[in-house]
């Protein structure tokens, strides 16, 4: 005989395991709140993160590669990968700001609070490993710079998690017509 359990409260197919991961039915059924910062209505800043994801997850590549043969080049490359992935985080970073602070709904979630101080981090040790290979850049990736490319590629896939949390489970910044204020 088959039995199904009537003891679920959401009807959201998510889980609800606060604080790492809320579901609230209002957002689920809701449209969704816009970005911000938009270009006809595509949010701008899922796209602004794609370079800085990518340029930094391959300095995490070109430092271990580095590691692995101590070839010049991936020293050099991985200075301008950083850099790189610093200057476009940085975008990206005032970008997300504008909608922090303009749409209620990321400021009460525990997913935008955590998206935020990760990015800041992520900026802050960023420049950190930046400027730590900037006067010498083979002397400076073993072990530290390694280590930062380490934390750094971590956290960057966090973030990342929680900012499809924000999207893809709370509505925010996507194609829709609900309010920037909490639902």
């Amino acid at each position: 005989m088959e039995t199904t359990d009537t003891t679920q409260t959401s009807s959201t197919p998510f889980p609800n395991i606060p604080p790492v991961i809320e579901s609230n039915d209002s957002e689920y059924l809701d449209s969704g709140v816009p970005s911000t910062v938009a270009i006809a209505g595509h949010p701008l800043h899922p796209l602004s993160v794609t370079f800085p994801i990518a340029f930094l997850a391959a300095a995490l590549g070109s430092d271990i590669g580095y590691w692995l043969t101590s070839d010049f080049f991936w020293a050099k490359a991985s200075l301008w990968l950083i850099g790189l992935g610093l200057a476009g985080g940085v975008l990206a970073s005032a970008i997300g700001l504008s909608d922090f602070f303009r749409i209620e709904r990321v400021r009460k979630r525990s997913a935008g609070w955590a998206h935020l101080i990760l990015n800041v981090s992520l900026i802050v040790l960023s420049l950190v490993n930046f400027l730590l290979r900037l006067g010498d850049v083979e002397s400076r990736i073993l072990p530290w710079g390694l280590v930062l490319s380490l934390i750094v590629g971590t956290l960057v896939s966090i973030s990342g998690w929680f900012g499809a949390e924000l999207s893809y489970r709370h509505k925010i910044g996507v194609v829709g017509a609900g309010s920037r204020r909490y639902p």
